[in-house]
């Protein structure tokens, strides 16, 4: 099997671009305004605007209401949604859009049973949970071998991810595909991942990573 790989927090025409040249499944737009890699909707319609045939948008949300996601919806061409709040399952799927459902991985949360309320989610999305911290693209990991077996729903693994440890992340929890954030990012003077800023590098050498664990699997 092929893991599908999704780039998020695409904050820059060029970025997306080079997303989808690098062999990129899917690129995220984050229209939630607590984090650096929130796109306006006029910048997200450019960025849609410039990236190549078969490749996905998704538009990620964080708890919002639903007024606000049909506007989105109603200015940009977002092919899928990904919620990483604490959304109803009836919000989830009241749109018309196919979406992802993020799972916090943390100790008070029993996974099987999180999963299961979101049956008519496309994909569960399996990430590290920060106290505190952002809902998504903290750059921290898990222990992939506490995600559960047997979901109804295809896999999807984030949680700094990288590419010195997707390979690992991939033989170990064999998901559908993985969604990587901040492991892609550049990488400021302090040595920290520059939020929303992508690095071309980066995610093709992510991508070839994926890909020869995948080879390496089979």
């Amino acid at each position: 099997m092929r893991t599908r790989v999704k780039i998020c927090g695409i904050t820059r025409e060029a970025d997306g671009i080079a997303a989808a040249e690098a062999g990129a499944d899917a690129i995220g737009l984050v229209f939630w305004r607590g984090t650096p890699r929130y796109v306006a909707t006029e910048l997200a319609r450019l960025i849609v605007t410039a990236i190549p045939p078969f490749v996905s948008i998704v538009g990620l949300f964080v708890d919002p209401d639903a007024h606000e996601v049909r506007s989105v919806l109603e200015q940009v061409p977002i092919d899928m949604l990904q919620f990483h709040g604490d959304e109803s399952p009836q919000l989830c799927a009241s749109f018309g859009r196919p979406y992802i459902k993020a799972v916090p991985v943390r100790p008070d949360v029993d996974l099987l049973q999180y999963a299961a309320r979101y049956e008519d989610a496309r994909g569960l999305l399996f990430d590290a949970f920060e106290p505190g911290g952002l809902p998504g693209g903290t750059g921290t990991t898990f222990d992939w071998r506490a995600l559960p077996r047997g979901l109804r729903r295809p896999m999807l693994l984030s949680g700094g991810l990288n590419v010195h440890n997707v390979s690992v992340a991939i033989r170990t929890a064999t998901p559908w595909g993985v969604d990587v954030s901040s492991g892609v990012e550049v990488t400021g003077e302090d040595g920290r991942p520059r939020r929303g800023l992508k690095d071309p590098a980066k995610m093709a050498a992510f991508i070839r990573e994926v890909h020869d664990a995948d080879v390496r699997s089979s």
